[in-house]
């Protein structure tokens, strides 16, 4: 069963546009567990606009599922992981100036670099996660470099999706494909929604943790949190 990972950076942006602690990321963080989450997910960049380092410290004990963290693995980002350690790390290429997320590792190229990462944490008992762009050949070079999982960028999956869902998730197949053959795990994250991402577990369902964030905040200014995450869960539980 796919399992759901909250991510609560955009509740850490509202309160950061007003100051003060409205809305409290940490009791969110909370909330989203008791409504269903089965994870938290928090993507801190070295410019602290959402997520803090001090977020990460202090609602890292109060986790009860699974707590993963996101980011480029800079100096002071490697630090924090192993001073917190979570169950999960994902490693993505952003750049400090990034809006969001948007390209996967090229793990060939940076194969030496990821390696030594991916070992530092694995060493701390941490499971490490690539994010990569849906080739297969990243696939192959993720698991050369001694990664656990995989996180496959779903952006190009979202952005075709209305047009042509056959189409938009044939690339995501084939790479989830070979990393089943390849005995890695399989996370998916970026742009997931309520209107395609009952189609992307269906047509992949041994994918292991969806990671959503942006639409649930975006849902839940209608629904509400506890509505909009039992409703992402209900959405993956149809399959």
């Amino acid at each position: 069963m796919t399992r759901l990972s909250v991510n609560i950076n955009k509740i850490a942006t509202i309160r950061n546009a007003r100051g003060g602690n409205m809305p409290d990321v940490e009791k969110a963080a909370r909330d989203c567990e008791t409504f269903g989450a089965e994870g938290i997910t928090v993507h801190p960049r070295p410019d602290e606009r959402h997520i803090r380092y001090s977020d990460v410290r202090a609602i890292r004990p109060g986790v009860k599922t699974e707590f993963n963290i996101e980011g480029n693995p800079i100096p002071s980002f490697r630090d924090l992981v192993l001073e917190v350690v979570p169950d999960q790390v994902t490693l993505v290429p952003d750049s400090h100036d990034a809006i969001t997320s948007n390209q996967g590792w090229d793990t060939i190229a940076n194969r030496e670099f990821l390696t030594h990462i991916c070992k530092l944490f694995k060493d701390k008992g941490i499971r490490t996660s690539i994010f990569i762009d849906p080739v297969p050949e990243m696939a192959e070079g993720a698991k050369a470099c001694g990664c656990d999982r995989v996180e496959l960028y779903t952006a190009g999956y979202a952005e075709l999706f209305p047009e042509n869902p056959e189409k938009a998730i044939r690339p995501y197949l084939e790479t989830a494909l070979r990393v089943k053959e390849l005995g890695l795990g399989l996370n998916a994250g970026h742009d997931l929604n309520l209107d395609n991402l009952g189609y992307f577990v269906k047509t992949i369902p041994w994918t292991d943790e969806v990671s959503i964030g942006h639409a649930i905040i975006c849902d839940a200014l209608y629904m509400g949190l506890e509505r909009t995450i039992q409703a992402y869960l209900a959405e993956i539980k149809k399959f």
